[in-house]
């Protein structure tokens, strides 16, 4: 029995050693979650601000309120309880009385609803945007196109970044970063003090767009078109994430908001419509084996193994590439409309919108890499051939 105690007591130690350690890694994430963070997230929107104001207003009417009645009540109860001697009073109904708790609720009402009912109007008020972002929900990632102001005509996908989820299926997270599933390879940068227009949609099911500092919150729903906008008053990182359960990685496409000065803005555009016209490949262009894999390479780190994994292995429903017949087919076709189309069980998404030549890079590398080592080669034409397919 003593020395059961003694084991006992040993792993107790080890758990709260190892309890301590992982509370001790834990740390606040300045414009994401914070340690034992209460309250709503600090606002930099002029419409989170006025939600901060509703939640507190709405929380001390509903306290007083609650406060008041039960102590009425409960006073009453104890002040003409039968011990007491007290007699039930013999009375009919009151005119006064009625009146006075049906206009009392109804002037609460009517002051709590007014204040809720201009910043939700204001909520909606999407006019007169100086900049207009489309975001895509896709299982499991963001997509932004820039429609309308400074950066028009940009467009890129954000994916978790690859090492949090590697970390995340390891179960290694003792030394996670502050910003440990948040952090992403292409974050949404807006300038500061201007009105951002989001339109949001979905490639595949129901995702939500949230930014708790912006004080925003919308649906992304396939088929449809919903918008909202924010104002960010202050430079800095903002994270969100889906708010919407949207199948098995839903924890896993996270949102973050670069808010940098007008200055940076026009600079940062600038560099990503270079990068944007560098990646415009003629499709005609005959591209060889060496040239064409690590370009695949890092076209696959970036979209494919969050799902499929480095390895190529899969996981779970997710199909291995190593070894798979159609990835080692002859056929080019049979796997290029499966990227171009996606699964037909909705396992996989499709990604006709990535170029010709990305979609004949990561093919042309999954048919190389691993055991596969078929040495062939897809080419951009190929890709063009197959999108009207």
């Amino acid at each position: 029995m003593k020395s059961i105690s003694n084991k006992l007591a040993s792993g107790l130690l080890m758990a709260g050693a190892w309890v301590g350690t992982a509370a001790h890694a834990v740390q606040s994430l300045p414009g994401g979650p914070a340690v034992n963070q209460l309250n709503l997230h600090p606002p930099v929107t002029k419409i989170a601000e006025e939600q901060h104001f509703l939640h507190w207003m709405m929380l001390i009417i509903c306290t007083v309120i609650f406060v008041g009645v039960f102590s009425v009540m409960f006073y009453s109860i104890w002040k003409h309880r039968k011990s007491r001697g007290a007699q039930a009073a013999n009375f009919h109904e009151s005119v006064t009385v009625e009146v006075v708790w049906t206009v009392i609720p109804f002037i609460i009402v009517v002051l709590m609803a007014l204040p809720a009912t201009k910043v939700l109007v204001a909520q909606k008020d999407t006019t007169n945007a100086d900049l207009t972002v489309k975001v895509t929900g896709y299982q499991w990632k963001w997509g932004y196109d820039y429609l309308s102001g400074e950066g028009e005509g940009l467009s890129f996908i954000s994916t978790l970044d690859s090492s949090h989820r590697r970390m995340s299926d390891s179960g290694n997270v003792a030394n996670a970063p502050a910003d440990y599933l948040l952090k992403v390879d292409a974050p949404l940068v807006v300038p500061v003090g201007k009105k951002v227009r989001v339109i949001t949609t979905a490639n595949d099911v129901i995702h939500a767009f949230m930014v708790p500092a912006f004080g925003i919150k919308q649906d992304a729903i396939p088929g449809f078109v919903r918008d909202t906008w924010f104002r960010a008053e202050k430079v800095g990182d903002y994270y969100g994430q889906c708010a919407e359960l949207c199948g098995k990685e839903h924890a896993y496409m996270p949102i973050h908001v670069k808010v940098v000065s007008a200055q940076e803005y026009t600079q940062w555009v600038d560099g990503e419509k270079k990068k944007a016209a560098a990646k415009l490949d003629d499709p005609s262009k005959v591209w060889t084996l060496d040239a064409l894999l690590p370009r695949g390479e890092k076209v696959y780190a970036a979209n494919c193994a969050a799902c499929h994994q480095a390895n190529g292995k899969g996981a779970g429903p997710i199909k291995p590439l190593d070894g798979s017949a159609i990835v080692t087919d002859a056929d080019h076709a049979k796997q290029i409309q499966v990227v171009l189309k996606g699964a037909a069980n909705g396992a996989m998404p499709a990604w006709a919108q990535l170029s010709d030549t990305d979609l004949a890079a990561v093919v042309t590398y999954t048919k190389n890499a691993w055991s596969n080592k078929t040495g062939q080669l897809v080419q951009p034409s190929e890709i063009v051939a197959q999108r009207g397919k």
